[in-house]
């Protein structure tokens, strides 16, 4: 499976040099949060969300965009009869166009809940609430941000501050993703990406690391309507099997500048969460 994906990220380059040629809505000028791109010169809206394949296009520079899980319900594997289940409300990830090929983003965990049942249990059983862990993260475009041709790379790295309390993870977690993007056609686009993070578990007081390969297809049935279909897999140093999912979101393209999304995450193993999601990207 390693070597699956691996292949699927080197595969798009191979047809990379022979893009045809397109009109960059940057132009020859230079644009930075100090002087914005004109709002008729943005190019098309490309949220990170609703996947866990993120894009690797920036945001214009000098604008804002936000991208938010109005509500996240997620079921957590266990392995055993223990069941774990988290609400996410309003868990945004704001954004600040830089430069050109440069982003800033700041992850902000509005208000979650996580509760326990055990096998044991008849009713679920509060474990904490309240808001979580902050993560600064930064987006940089390597080739392709100004959409000239078919294929664009880039990298985020990211920081998690232990803000949370008993919400959050309980220390600094670390994490580097490489995002690429191939358009295969007028409709259809396909995503890869390799993340690594360092983390923690904050019950074994240990820090481990998890390896997240995963490829999407995004496909446009109209100008308003797209579906994201995706295969994600994960595995860490904790429990050293790898636990994949499948995940479909229909996405609905309101404006140029704003988009809804909706979806779910299938767990295809017993330790793989289970999600269900409505969200929404603005940009300004």
């Amino acid at each position: 499976m390693k070597h699956f994906f691996l292949s699927l990220l080197l595969l798009p380059a191979f047809g990379w040099a022979q893009a045809p040629a397109k009109t960059s809505p940057y132009d020859s000028a230079h644009f930075s949060w100090r002087k914005p791109v004109p709002r008729n010169r943005l190019r098309e809206l490309q949220p990170d969300r609703p996947g866990v394949t993120e894009s690797p296009f920036t945001v214009d520079a000098g604008h804002f965009q936000l991208e938010m899980d109005a509500l996240r319900l997620i079921n957590s594997g266990s392995g055993n009869d223990d069941k774990n289940r988290e609400l996410h409300l309003a868990y945004s990830m704001l954004k600040l166009g830089l430069s050109r090929r440069t982003d800033v983003q700041l992850e902000v965990p509005l208000y979650s809940v996580a509760k326990q049942r055990t096998s044991d249990a008849d009713d679920w059983q509060e474990r904490h609430s309240g808001f979580g862990d902050l993560t600064l993260r930064l987006k940089h475009n390597f080739i392709g941000d100004d959409q000239l041709g078919k294929f664009a790379m880039s990298v985020i790295g990211y920081v998690r501050l232990p803000t949370g309390g008993n919400v959050g993870d309980g220390a600094t977690e670390y994490g580097v993703v490489l995002p690429i993007d191939v358009e295969l056609s007028d409709k259809a686009n396909l995503e890869a990406q390799l993340e690594t993070d360092l983390n923690y578990d904050r019950e074994t007081e240990q820090r481990y690391v998890r390896l997240v390969p995963s490829v999407a297809l995004e496909y446009d049935f109209t100008e308003k309507v797209g579906l994201v279909t995706e295969a994600v897999a994960m595995w860490n140093t904790e429990q050293r099997r790898w636990q994949p999912s499948a995940n479909i979101a229909p996405i609905f393209k309101l404006t140029p500048n704003l988009q809804l999304d909706l979806g779910t995450h299938l767990a295809l193993s017993r330790l793989t969460d289970h999600e269900y999601f409505v969200g929404l990207t603005f940009r300004r």
